[in-house]
């Protein structure tokens, strides 16, 4: 299926073989150099494609600058790794003009910053068009760290992706942190069942954790990491935190509280009885799917000379 949708969509893998063959090195570098000198910019830009391909699709809207534009919400622009995009962009220009879009520089970070991170690689098919249109309101489409099960997959099913594609790219959350804010409310006036009022799906001691780095009357900016012990290592550790009640947002707690999803977290930890999924590599089968929602190709979009700007 997801060749199908390769193909189907205009995209394919060695696209600028031909047009431009450093294309995707030159991204690689670009990466692996502000890697460097600042691991946070492989999460932001992971989570840059996904948020990217939820609003308008993978058309780079996410990039432009403006009033009112993606970029200017609170999800977006919280992102690390802009610049990064920025300074690839700059190189392939001086390399090869006009070629390459800003939406192929976005799938093929999220890969390399999987790669980074001690995750497996995948093909990145490209022959994305970058969009034109870029609006805050439309942000509302991405899914919250609030979204009941049914929500989430609400979204991703609109999307034409499974509840193994949710499960799988929610694993994501494997690098990164959060801020206070998106979480907070889960530690103190959540629930009347618990003593300390915190959300009965977590595991008492996280919690007491999580409140101390996390105080009611604290700094909501605070970022605290997703995946307790290993942070910044592409693992499926995310999913034994889930089992042991030490997912940090709700949206990803409820992917194990929830049965549907919860067998999908199974399979990845490998639970006797089930057929065993391996992570790293779903997951980038996944992305793979992901990267081709609503791609525009030939006359639909254009080729931007910078990335922030439209043509």
């Amino acid at each position: 299926m997801a060749a199908a949708l390769v193909q189907g969509q205009g995209t394919r893998v060695g696209f600028y073989s031909r047009t431009c063959p450093p294309a995707e090195s030159i991204v690689q570098k670009t990466v692996q150099s502000h890697f460097q000198s600042n691991p946070a910019i492989a999460p932001g830009l992971l989570r840059m494609h996904f948020h990217d391909c939820f609003v308008r699709g993978c058309d780079a809207s996410i990039l432009i600058n403006g009033t009112s534009t993606e970029k200017t919400t609170v999800p977006n622009s919280l992102l690390n790794g802009y610049d990064v995009i920025d300074d690839a962009k700059t190189q392939l220009e001086a390399a090869c003009p006009g070629v390459v879009s800003c939406a192929d520089i976005l799938a093929l970070a999220a890969r390399d910053s999987v790669v980074l991170t001690k995750g497996l690689t995948w093909k990145v098919p490209t022959g994305r068009r970058d969009g034109r249109v870029s609006l805050a309101s439309d942000v509302n489409n991405l899914p919250s760290p609030r979204d009941s099960i049914e929500a989430q997959k609400q979204k991703f099913a609109d999307k034409g992706l499974t509840d193994q594609d949710l499960v799988t790219l929610v694993g994501g959350h494997t690098i990164g942190t959060s801020a206070c804010q998106f979480f907070r409310y889960r530690l103190y006036n959540f629930s009347t069942t618990t003593a300390n009022g915190a959300d009965p799906s977590m595991d008492a001691k996280f919690v007491t954790q999580l409140q101390a780095l996390c105080p009611s009357d604290g700094d909501g900016s605070k970022r605290i990491a997703l995946d307790t012990g290993s942070p910044n290592r592409f693992d499926a550790t995310f999913f034994t935190n889930l089992k042991n009640g030490r997912g940090v947002l709700e949206s990803d707690q409820k992917l194990w509280t929830d049965a549907s999803t919860r067998t999908f977290v199974q399979r990845f930890l490998g639970v006797r009885g089930l057929r065993g999924l391996n992570f790293n590599v779903e997951f980038g089968r996944s992305m793979v799917k992901m990267s081709n929602i609503g791609v525009k190709t030939g006359t639909e979009g254009e080729i931007r000379r910078v990335c922030t700007a439209i043509n």
